[in-house]
């Protein structure tokens, strides 16, 4: 059963990602750490006493669609209102529209417990979160009132319709269109796919926001707007009128998630309404939809980072548990008779330490994003700076942390042996639930792909050049404190960060003479890099934090355990990033 490690997310937001620091230098208002370890501590309570014992039932029953309506598995409609009932949907909304105005960071920390809990309900806040974003962004004042508060309490539930059939990440090739009213609206017309909770009951209206076609729009991404559209349209008093032009033509059947209804949907086909075409709002500017869109994606990519620690989380637990209980064989070196458990066999320790490892590196590449994103807004001297490192995090965040849930789960089910392959241990429903996230909101090539031609370039390259020599600065501190117990951190850090750099500068200058294809073959494993970098210094990081020494030794040891054994391939990843795109090349004959 999931236990939300409450202390080990309040110890990494405050000592690893700088809420401390940040509560210190007053720029969370007044929150302190006491109100902080409250959130934490009732969100873990809900997480683990109220969604987990739930997850089972949403993966083996699933969704339905039932006499046109999208059945959720017994007992999540009302998981959902007890949860929104909680304040959880608006935590970090203003205030003006209902919301309790907190820190990016907290949010992200109670999305990681939602997400151990049931990653197919977490989906469901995850989205309508990014529908607030968006509307605070670009929408007209007139849709904010009558719209947010809604939105924000969780009673009416968000969407984003991006996938069509024909055009997955490629958004220009998208054929929905739009046509404009004389009073302003716009009626749409075609067909979403992949629309994660597209229709459901347990909110009282649905809001999605679609991307579609203006009939004079520029071709490509220039000529697509964004729409909200409710399931429900809304009077001026916020009451609910007549059902809109829309509908869940079918639910999909997944490899996991199945708790999670994935629908497609038809709009404007005259199933609904008086006239066909579903009744749409624009949001923004026309032809301008994509940029605003980014808002909610953006925001989505490190909820879905998230999910990967997540699931990363559940499956170390379980197998924790497991390799603790399960006895076989006689481990090296034990003086009991009988068999030992399997957790004193160097093998299952190895495994265990790295599944450990993996998670608390991604949880801190996570948080460290959502600080970066928080301070943008609330340190206005260096504003520019945290843009920055938000938008540098973003695609690592998303990246790293998505496949290390596919690895870390994966390595559960080899801890549990044949059991793992079970059904009834739950170990293999996380490798099923945690492989969507390196693929939907942008696959991980995708990220790499925009990590090394837009983040790493940013200010040429200086954001990054700046971020090494602080990661420096941790190697610096960890050679300087004479703990016992960090080995060769130190050396294997300021390896791994001399080919973080390297790799840099490599792409950097393959860049700017137009070797775009040799840099983009790297793209990846330069991802993989940076994420193991930063999984090294924010592990020392955590080991130098001035805590408990019982406490203290025991990060130490999983610091110099990831740095002693995780770390040297970043070697190889440099040796790749460098000297594989020839090779790639030369070998395309063989895909003919």
């Amino acid at each position: 059963m999931y236990k939300a490690p409450v202390e080990e997310i309040a110890f990494t937001l405050k000592h690893v990602a700088g809420m401390g620091q940040a509560m210190e230098d007053g720029r969370l208002g007044d929150l302190s750490g006491d109100v902080v370890d409250a959130i934490l501590t009732e969100a873990g309570r809900f997480a683990g006493d109220v969604m987990e014992p739930l997850a089972e039932i949403g993966d083996r029953q699933g969704t339905k669609l039932v006499d046109g309506k999208v059945v959720l598995p017994p007992g999540w409609e009302q998981l959902y209102r007890d949860w929104i009932a909680g304040g959880w949907n608006g935590l970090t909304a203003p205030e003006e529209f209902g919301g309790q105005g907190l820190p990016h960071m907290l949010n992200i920390a109670t999305l990681e417990m939602w997400n151990s809990a049931s990653m197919a309900f977490g989906l469901a806040p995850t989205l309508t979160m990014g529908a607030v974003e968006a509307l605070l962004a670009h929408g007209s004042d007139a849709l904010k009132r009558k719209y947010l508060a809604k939105l924000v309490s969780g009673e009416w539930a968000g969407t984003m319709n991006l996938t069509e059939p024909h055009a997955g990440s490629d958004v220009g090739a998208l054929r929905t269109r739009a046509e404009r009213r004389d009073d302003g609206t716009y009626r749409l017309f075609g067909q979403k796919i992949f629309i994660t909770w597209g229709d459901h009951e347990a909110a009282e209206n649905i809001v999605h926001f679609v991307l579609a076609r203006l009939p004079d729009a520029p071709a490509g991404t220039r000529g697509i707007s964004l729409f909200l559209v409710p399931k429900f349209l809304v009077g001026d008093d916020g009451s609910l009128g007549a059902r809109n032009d829309y509908f869940a033509h079918s639910l999909e059947h997944k490899l996991g998630i199945h708790g999670s209804p994935t629908c497609t949907m038809i709009y404007g086909d005259g199933k609904y309404g008086t006239e066909k075409g579903a009744v749409a709002w624009l949001i923004g500017e026309e032809n301008k939809g994509l940029a605003c869109m980014f808002t909610m994606m953006n925001n989505a990519r490190l909820a879905v980072g998230i999910q990967g620690v997540a699931i990363a989380e559940a499956a170390t637990q379980k197998a924790i548990a497991y390799a603790k209980e399960r006895t076989q064989g006689r481990a090296p070196g034990t003086t009991t008779t009988g068999m030992s458990p399997i957790i004193e066999h160097p093998d299952i320790a190895r495994m265990l330490l790295t599944m450990k490892a993996l998670t608390q590196g991604s949880r801190a590449i996570c948080y460290a994003c959502a600080e970066a994103i928080d301070m943008s807004r609330r340190d206005a001297g260096r504003a520019r700076y945290w843009q920055e490192r938000a938008a540098l995090l973003t695609p690592i965040a998303k990246s790293f942390s998505t496949d290390a849930g596919v690895d870390v789960a994966s390595l559960g089910i080899q801890v549990h042996g044949g059991m793992g392959f079970i059904e009834e241990t739950g170990a293999a429903r996380l490798l099923r639930d945690a492989r969507i996230a390196p693929i939907y909101e942008g696959t991980n090539g995708i990220q790499a792909i925009d990590l090394v031609t837009r983040k790493l370039t940013i200010t040429n390259g200086d954001h990054v050049r700046g971020f090494t020599n602080e990661l420096r600065e941790i190697a610096d501190a960890v050679e300087k404190s004479n703990l016992d117990g960090f080995g060769e951190t130190a050396t294997r850090l300021y390896a791994a960060i001399t080919d973080l750099e390297a790799a840099s500068e490599w792409l950097l200058a393959r860049q700017a003479e137009g070797c775009i294809a040799e840099a983009l073959a790297g793209a990846t494993p330069y991802q993989r890099l940076f994420g193991l970098v930063l999984t090294g210094c924010y592990l020392a990081k955590g080991g130098l934090a001035d805590v408990a020494d019982g406490e203290q030794e025991k990060r130490i040891a999983l610091c110099r355990f990831a740095a002693e054994n995780m770390l040297a391939e970043t070697t190889a990843l440099t040796d790749r990033i460098v000297a594989g795109a020839s090779s790639l090349e030369a070998a395309r004959i063989a895909l003919a």
